[in-house]
């Protein structure tokens, strides 16, 4: 069973800056892609970025890009998510998915990140 534990959520003013972590207890080929996606209050769970763990490549949400910057260590199987220039609505809990595709099967627990205004 593939586990993944986020960390580095938080309070943070407009304007500011966060990096997110998720460590992957594997990496292997059900952790080939990893995302981000964020659930903000009475909203659905909305797609932020991907990375492909073998490629490197990577794909965001139009709203993210320019701002959110997803990347991975292989050393400590860990993506992350550095956030910059966040607004009050990028408050949600954001959450770390794996999977051999773009189907994810494996979710972490979600970190709290709130913006204020």
């Amino acid at each position: 069973q593939v586990q993944l534990v986020e960390s580095g959520g938080g309070l943070v003013q407009a304007g500011g800056s966060l990096r997110l972590s998720c460590a992957a207890s594997e990496r292997t080929f059900r952790t080939n892609v990893m995302a981000w996606f964020r659930q903000a209050p009475g909203k659905e769970r909305a797609f932020v970025a991907r990375i492909n763990w073998s490629e490197a490549s990577t794909v965001y949400a139009d709203s993210m890009k320019g701002r959110f910057t997803i990347s991975r260590d292989n050393a400590k199987n860990t993506v992350y998510l550095q956030m910059n220039s966040l607004k009050p609505e990028d408050t949600a809990v954001y959450y770390c998915a794996a999977g051999p595709g773009i189907i994810y099967q494996y979710w972490g627990q979600g970190t709290q990140v709130t913006v204020s205004s």
